[in-house]
């Protein structure tokens, strides 16, 4: 099957979850809301929203790169792609209890295990498509072992874990993993241009 439809659905339910993320972003009510001190009580949803919106980028910008070297999809692809967007578009939710509770124990807690489960399903994904296009393919050799993920992963099970005793530690360790995965992936992109694949200009 074409790969077409499977990027274009992916985009499109991605612009929505980062819309649906900035939603929340409300103007306080009240007299005195046109004041800059009466934007205080946001500073924690926005935070979370900055961190969410780091992330939904990351997966957006790594999607992308992935499929720059998959010729084809299958039905195990796409309802692993399915599976990966599920836990995406829980992302706003998590994200507007955080905020909205001033990052506490709880929120902070399922906050993790969404990011868990975007890792894992993403993970997946990247399984599904390998066995697809082959062990021998540019995405198996660029994927390589996947040491970072596993970090990532690792990472967060112990926020999950630490967040029943300082949930604040929890969040920093979140933001810790965004800083991994800020700066672009190159294993995939290296490959792709080392190889002919794809010209750079097109990447």
């Amino acid at each position: 099957m074409d790969k077409g439809r499977l990027e274009a659905f992916s985009d499109g339910v991605i612009a929505i979850i980062i819309t649906i993320m900035v939603l929340e972003l409300k103007i306080p009510p009240g007299v005195h809301a046109a004041e800059l001190k009466s934007l205080l009580p946001l500073c924690p949803v926005f935070i979370s929203y900055i961190l969410s919106f780091i992330y939904v980028g990351i997966y957006w910008n790594n999607h992308h790169h992935t499929m720059q070297v998959v010729d084809s999809v299958n039905g195990t692809i796409l309802w692993a792609n399915m599976h990966l967007l599920f836990w995406l578009s829980l992302v706003p939710f998590v994200t507007g209890w955080m905020g909205e509770n001033n990052f506490a124990r709880w929120p902070v807690t399922c906050y993790g295990i969404v990011l868990l489960m975007n890792a894992i399903a993403y993970g997946l994904l990247i399984v599904a498509l390998i066995r697809h296009q082959g062990k021998d393919s540019l995405l198996a050799k660029a994927v390589g072992k996947d040491w970072k993920g596993n970090i990532s992963i690792a990472i967060y099970v112990t926020a999950i874990a630490l967040s029943w005793l300082n949930s604040r530690i929890s969040f920093a360790l979140y933001v810790v993993v965004a800083c991994i995965w800020f700066i672009p992936d190159k294993r995939i992109e290296k490959k792709i241009v080392g190889e002919g694949h794809v010209p750079k200009s097109k990447l």
